[in-house]
């Protein structure tokens, strides 16, 4: 059986104004410390293609416009909405009194296996990536309604901040998609 590869023209995506336009699903992503261009880079790519509302660049993590984030971000930096706070928990708490829910993706005594998250309400979240080698910072943890695990079965410890990202937004969006 031939099963034809599609050209991108083929694959019949939005414009970048059709795309702004469009409703987003409730997700938003907030980077906590990210130091690598490229993972944040990513993390708009990802976010572009998982229709996000916005994403929040807290602490060190660099802003656009930057030509290692564009390298990987391949112009997403302007398609997705963005903005740059000092403060995660200030963040946190004003997104909080919006109604928005906050859940860290980390690992912690207490956590919500990835697989689990149909017991988390369905509505507008915050997800929490943390910093390459130190994590998600333990205020915005003790400040997050939820923490998010994704179980592992190797002897690493941890994914790649961005890989991480893709799994943990695909399965926020399969709530959201799936009826």
């Amino acid at each position: 059986m031939e099963n034809k590869k599609l050209k991108l023209w083929e694959l019949e995506r939005v414009n970048e104004q059709e795309f702004k336009a469009q409703t987003k699903f409730s997700l938003i992503i907030i980077l906590d410390d990210i130091r690598s261009l490229n993972n944040i880079g990513t993390f708009f790519r990802t976010a572009d293609a998982f229709n996000v509302e916005k994403i929040y660049l807290c602490g060190i993590t660099a802003t656009p416009p930057n030509k290692d984030i564009h390298k990987t971000a391949l112009g997403a930096t302007e398609t997705i909405a963005w903005e740059h706070r000092e403060s995660i928990v200030d963040l946190i708490d004003e997104l909080k009194k919006e109604g928005t829910l906050i859940a860290s993706i980390e690992q912690t005594e207490d956590t919500t296996l990835l697989q689990n998250i149909n017991s988390i309400p369905k509505q507008k979240i915050a997800l929490i990536f943390g910093n390459e080698v130190n994590g998600v910072n333990q205020e915005a943890i003790n400040k997050s309604d939820y923490v998010i695990e994704i179980p592992q079965f190797g002897t690493k410890h941890s994914l790649n901040v961005s890989v991480c990202a893709g799994v943990v937004l695909w399965e926020f969006l399969k709530r959201e998609i799936v009826k």
